[in-house]
């Protein structure tokens, strides 16, 4: 089996420290020279593994779907009721607490660029098929039909965003979050 090359570990290695700092300070804020420092490389080195800041962010944007996948993965795995049910606990338990969400609301703002749109948009598909496809099977296992699963699943990607924008503004504490995922993200499910 092939070695992962030096430069794959590298960016494996870096990438969660360039995640946090578009996290704490956004797209647009986040020069490469503070991505340097906080990585505690040379410039040079970020621009050796990705060509540019805007490849660096959209590495972020990706990161942001595979933690979440890689959650759910695990969780789909586990004990009582069915994987929607078990990931619809789990979000309504930790969605938000990593402040990832504020990746995707500052590439929402960079949204004219066409990479940064495509990597949204390949981001939102992803979560919505994985959404879909257990809300289906969720609803098939009760012996209902699926009914609406695609609209569902978008509806569940809009109750996490509010949750997120409620986190963010302070406008909803962590149990009126963790209320809206179990009442309404329940009712959707169903």
């Amino acid at each position: 089996m092939a070695r992962p090359s030096q430069a794959e570990e590298q960016r494996t290695r870096l990438l969660p420290i360039l995640v946090d700092a578009f996290v704490e300070l956004g797209y647009r804020r986040c020069t490469t020279a503070e991505l340097a420092r906080r990585c505690e490389v040379r410039e040079n080195i970020l621009y050796r593994l990705w060509p540019d800041k805007k490849a660096m962010f959209i590495a972020a944007i990706e990161h942001v779907f595979t933690v979440s996948a890689q959650a759910w993965s695990r969780v789909r795995t586990g004990d009582g009721g069915s994987a929607a049910e078990r990931i619809l606990a789990h979000e309504a338990r930790h969605h938000g607490e990593f402040g990832n969400f504020r990746i995707v609301f500052a590439g929402l703002s960079e949204a004219d660029d066409p990479e940064i749109r495509r990597a949204l948009r390949h981001m939102y598909q992803h979560f919505h098929a994985i959404i879909e496809a257990e809300v289906a099977t969720h609803r098939n296992a009760a012996g209902r039909e699926p009914g609406d699963a695609a609209l569902a699943a978008w509806a569940l990607i809009g109750i996490a965003t509010t949750a997120n924008i409620g986190r963010q503004l302070r406008f909803l504490s962590q149990d009126q979050r963790r209320a809206l995922f179990e009442g309404i993200g329940r009712r959707l499910l169903d």
